[in-house]
């Protein structure tokens, strides 16, 4: 892959849940940042040179046999490095430096919210903090570092941790053992942009318009003369995926959208119309609902689910590729978060939160080659992007929708009963969403049919009849989540709606789990 800008940062992954905040962080601060689970990270630094490098926080402990280690070739490279809770750890171990666990210095970890004070000025504060000022950071760390590296010293302090903030200004190494990378640390986002722009001192230029023109050459250069074909799934990222590799290669490019009975109501009509009528785009509707459901008759595990549409959408697509002439080119709309996900932090096939349809999902037989122009970026920056491209609104600002569509929004078997009744249920709660004018406000909304029947009472009569959940939550990049907190009335009104108008339904509840510890989706 060609990196869309000179100016680049590498992160190194020692397995945190939160490293794609760091990578999210650098963006924010205008430069482009990959992710490399330290396996990779030597390959990684090759291949990008980097002006900087940070290293994550890690579930592991430095003290641990085995524990996660930092290619030495980083640290003898010559560019700045952070190093962040264990990135830190980490960093103080290989450079000579010593870490404890914390049971054995006597004094324990630190975890949750904590103040720090800044003891020495460090290039890290410059314009931000100060000699004697007091800060609250985000701590979670057992293991201290309990005698600092040659070249290093203290430049801030907390109750729990005397090694707060390091720092070697000679060579530009620093370490924090808190987290800059949270939300919790409110002048993380300032210190990382310090440590990118002022330290490593990139201009933080990278525009979505620099990575539009750098990527449709990149496309060219990979496809030269021959077919793509691209499935659109109804969302943004297969939508942004196809107008950006149109404007890249023309006629060269022929979507496939694969109406597999699983779409939203009205979803399909949509999307034919953008792409034939809007852009012109070759396009092959192609109508699959029984073959879809009749695959997915009788599986009820999740995983099994996502892996036979994963499948099922290569098979289809290898036939239609077949029926115009055959193609080389498998284009598909994968993000960096679906990478993040599907792929363990040390390299193995294990380890993973859930595989993606478009990621993990895919069979191992596949005869065409994948063109993924979006696999470098979050969710919230392939809007970014779609507006660059001119997409519509309805497009552009439309909730995430999975690949595999209503497959994973009905837990056990999918039939066309269920998904009918869901369809009508999740338009009547996005319906009252964007009436009350908070569609823009909500990252994702949908409903969910359970497979739990409960009794109810409609008029004189009892019920025996399906449970609807309704999800709703706000995100920036999808990576993290927090409910939307609609009030009593709403939720109240959208139960009457979809238990009067939605037969089959009689119990509405609403799920309060953010992510973590659940997911967006309930499969």
């Amino acid at each position: 892959m060609t990196l869309p800008h000179q100016d680049t940062i590498l992160i190194v992954d020692f397995g945190s849940q939160v490293t794609q905040l760091i990578a999210r962080r650098v963006r924010e601060a205008g430069v482009y940042s990959e992710i490399a689970p330290f396996t990779q990270a030597l390959a990684a630094f090759e291949r990008m040179k980097p002006k900087g490098i940070i290293l994550s926080g890690s579930p592991a402990g430095v003290p641990e046999e085995g524990s996660p280690r930092a290619p030495q070739a980083l640290f003898d490279a010559g560019v700045p490095i952070l190093g962040i809770c264990y990135g830190q750890q980490v960093m103080s171990h290989q450079l000579g430096g010593e870490v404890r666990p914390g049971h054995e210095t006597g004094e324990g970890g630190e975890f949750g919210r904590a103040f720090l004070t800044v003891t020495e000025p460090c290039a890290l504060f410059d314009g931000l903090w100060s000699v004697g000022e007091r800060h609250q950071v985000w701590m979670s760390h057992g293991d201290k570092v309990t005698r600092f590296a040659p070249g290093f010293k203290i430049v801030a302090v907390s109750d729990g941790a005397p090694f707060a903030v390091i720092a070697d200004e000679e060579r530009k190494f620093y370490g924090t053992q808190f987290h800059p990378e949270v939300v919790h640390t409110p002048d993380g986002g300032k210190l990382i942009a310090n440590f990118v722009r002022h330290v490593c001192g990139l201009a933080g230029d990278w525009t979505m318009a620099e990575f539009r023109q750098v990527k449709i050459a990149e496309i060219r250069e990979q496809v030269g003369d021959g077919r793509v074909i691209c499935g659109l799934s109804g969302g943004v990222d297969s939508a942004v995926a196809a107008v950006l590799i149109h404007e890249a290669i023309g006629d060269q490019l022929t979507c496939v959208f694969v109406d597999h009975g699983l779409m939203r109501l009205g979803e399909a009509e949509q999307v034919v119309s953008l792409f034939r009528e809007h852009y012109g785009i070759k396009l092959v509707h192609v109508n699959a609902e029984e073959r879809f459901l009749g695959g997915l008759a009788g599986l009820t595990d999740p995983e099994k689910k996502r892996k036979f549409i994963g499948g099922e959408f290569i098979a289809v697509f290898e036939e239609e590729a077949a029926k115009i002439g055959g193609a080389d080119f498998l284009a598909q709309g994968t993000l960096y978060p679906d990478v993040i996900e599907s792929v363990s932090f040390t390299g193995g096939p294990s380890v993973t939160i859930k595989s993606h349809h478009n990621v993990g999902g895919l069979p191992e037989r596949m005869n065409m080659k994948l063109v993924e122009p979006l696999r470098e970026l979050f969710k919230d920056e392939v809007r970014v992007l779609g507006k660059e491209l001119g997409l519509p609104d309805i497009f552009v600002g439309r909730h995430p929708f999975p690949g595999p569509g209503l497959a994973i929004r009905i837990p056990g078997e999918v039939t066309k009963e269920r998904c009918d009744i869901l369809r009508k249920a999740d338009a009547i709660y996005l319906e009252e969403i964007r009436t009350a004018g908070l569609y823009d406000a909500i990252w994702q909304a949908f409903a969910v049919l359970l497979p739990v029947r409960t009794v109810g009472v409609m008029g004189d009569y009892r019920t025996y009849d399906s449970v609807c959940a309704l999800r709703a939550v706000t995100s920036t990049d999808g990576m993290t989540a927090d409910i939307y907190p609609f009030d009593a009335t709403f939720l109240s009104r959208v139960a009457t709606r979809i238990i009067n108008e939605v037969k089959g339904i009689n119990r509405v509840v609403y799920d309060y789990t953010s992510k973590p510890p659940g997911t967006i989706e309930w499969e």
